[in-house]
């Protein structure tokens, strides 16, 4: 079987792109979120809130994520939610155009697109396997984690990039790829079996975490990957590093030139 065959199938070429080009958006715009909010406020506290913003819906509805991926058509909420961060992509661009931005209306829409992505990527994930014949599935895998890790690499440096030509910039691409995910996803057809609904009880809510807590081999690794990524959220303050320390981004040099022309 040649390593591109997997690529050959409809579906898992539209879900492929789709997951490329969300995964890309998202992590633009969060690099670009995190240089405007300081960009507007000068506040290393400020841009802690940016990574709260995003990561609290994401955990408060972590035990409600998965149960909806279950229980309804994973192709339309991936398609619901990658709309909903393109609008909110969309109404960064407009207020980025128009100079009526500020902390506030961000921190908003980062909460919004955070919680769009906290459904999306259980959906995603859930939706592969319907995509290939099973003999292929270990190989789609491969290419859709791929695709992610490759997307959460490219994604800031891109971010960076476009915005040093403006923010107006970087939110205009982050829209298009939203959207353009999300008109791949409408795209996809394929014969999802019937999934029972079964009534929605407490049991059920917590029965994930009931499953993990009793297989400690599972419990271990996943300990290990919370701390790492509660952790990780250090790099919100990049910005701060990158324009006051190490004096490097547009803001700076628009500094050094006014002291330039002051002297």
């Amino acid at each position: 079987m040649v390593s591109g065959s997997v690529m050959r199938h409809r579906p898992f070429a539209l879900f492929w792109g789709a997951r490329v080009m969300s995964s890309v958006a998202f992590q633009m715009m969060s690099v670009a979120i995190g240089w405007q909010v300081y960009s507007i406020t000068h506040s290393a506290y400020a841009l802690g809130f940016v990574g709260l913003a995003q990561f609290l819906p994401m955990f408060l509805l972590t035990l409600v994520v998965g149960h909806v991926a279950d229980r309804y058509d994973r192709r339309k909420i991936a398609y619901i939610c990658q709309t909903i961060e393109g609008v909110g992509a969309l109404c960064l661009c407009i207020g980025a155009w128009r100079g009526w931005q500020t902390a506030t209306p961000i921190f908003a829409i980062a909460a919004i697109t955070g919680a769009a992505r906290a459904f999306e990527s259980p959906s995603m994930a859930a939706l592969l396997p319907n995509l290939v014949p099973r003999s292929q599935l270990q190989q789609a895998t491969a290419w859709s984690t791929s695709a992610n890790q490759t997307a959460m690499i490219l994604g800031p440096a891109m971010g960076g990039l476009l915005y040093g030509l403006g923010a107006l910039t970087v939110y205009g691409a982050v829209t298009l790829a939203f959207l353009a995910a999300a008109f791949a996803v409408s795209a996809i057809k394929i014969d999802e079996p019937v999934r029972m609904r079964a009534p929605l009880s407490f049991e059920a809510l917590f029965s994930g975490i009931a499953f993990i807590k009793s297989k400690p081999v599972i419990l271990g690794p996943l300990s290990l990957d919370l701390f790492a990524v509660l952790l990780g959220g250090a790099t919100a303050l990049l910005p701060v590093y990158a324009r006051d320390i190490l004096h490097t981004g547009g803001d700076s040099a628009c500094c050094a030139r006014r002291r330039q022309s002051v002297r």
